[in-house]
């Protein structure tokens, strides 16, 4: 065993349910939470869930990203091969490999709704530009910055990509993005919150002031708890892991949490522990301690 004394116990009492209940699935988020900011997965991290799966524990990865950017886990998908993008959004089966991926489940932001998120927004915060995140395809407003290192299949106002007669109509919309360029990004969130309301779930994940916004009541806890429903297995039995506002629910949600030691502020407050920072190998940490508690 490495040294893992930079750990803290939980916040939770140790003889709750959750402390004393052996976990059977661990949810762990990517950028800024099991990848290194180079976006790779350590060799130690690596192992950890090779030897986690090899344990009986599932490991899922709960993620912001979308389907199309998971080639960088891909490589180190073990056993049942699924993922939960797009913030819970849609559960993906990367047995397939990159651009091969099948979507299992699509839990889609209807365009109604879309549309009137885009105008509320627009109204409570002008200068937001946005761009659409569908199954197989991106599509932006031509003001929308550079932040995804990828060419947009369409260039079109929000309303006119969330329109009928939009090029991808028939395909489900996953989730929009809205940027602001001067905000700041907790503001523009607790804003964004406020205008939308209960027509769509607003989140955000990156430290500029971008907010990812999916149908009502689509959160990485809400998917997550699908999926563990399905398996038999209790909120109790998982342990997530996180490090911005979008994991909030999902560290809530499960039994025993962890927030990196790069955690934003409300990370810190809803997880039960802590772990060292991503470029530390949090996450590895925490499941060599689980695996030793096993033993």
């Amino acid at each position: 065993m490495r040294d893992n004394g930079r750990v803290t116990s939980a916040i939770r009492e140790p003889e709750s349910l959750a402390a004393t209940t052996p976990a059977r699935l661990i949810a762990t988020d990517l950028d800024g939470t099991l990848l290194r900011d180079d976006k790779s997965v350590s060799p130690r991290t690596v192992a950890a869930l090779a030897a986690a799966e090899e344990a009986g524990i599932e490991v899922f990865f709960v993620t912001g990203r979308p389907a199309r950017w998971m080639d960088v886990v891909s490589d180190h998908v073990h056993g049942h091969g699924l993922a939960i993008c797009g913030n819970g959004a849609a559960v993906v089966d990367l047995h397939g490999g990159p651009g091969a991926h099948r979507f299992v489940k699509v839990r889609e932001l209807p365009r109604g709704n879309a549309l009137d998120a885009v105008r509320l927004l627009r109204d409570a915060a002008p200068g937001t530009v946005y761009a659409v995140e569908q199954t197989f395809g991106f599509h932006q407003e031509p003001a929308y910055p550079k932040l995804h290192m990828e060419v947009p299949d369409n260039l079109a106002s929000a309303e006119e990509l969330l329109g009928p007669d939009s090029p991808a109509a028939g395909e489900p919309v996953l989730k929009i993005l809205a940027y602001h360029p001067e905000l700041d990004a907790d503001a523009f969130l607790t804003l964004g919150r406020l205008a939308i309301g209960d027509r769509a779930n607003v989140t955000r994940s990156s430290p500029s002031a971008l907010l990812e916004i999916s149908g009502p009541g689509v959160s990485k806890a809400s998917t997550l708890a699908l999926c563990c429903a399905e398996r038999g297995i209790s909120h109790e039995e998982v342990v997530a892991f996180g490090d911005m506002p979008n994991d909030v629910e999902m560290l809530t949600w499960a039994g025993r949490s962890y927030a990196m030691g790069n955690a934003h502020p409300d990370v810190l407050a809803a997880a039960s522990g802590r772990t060292v920072a991503n470029n530390d190998d949090g996450v590895a940490v925490v499941i060599e301690q689980l695996l030793d508690e096993r033993r």
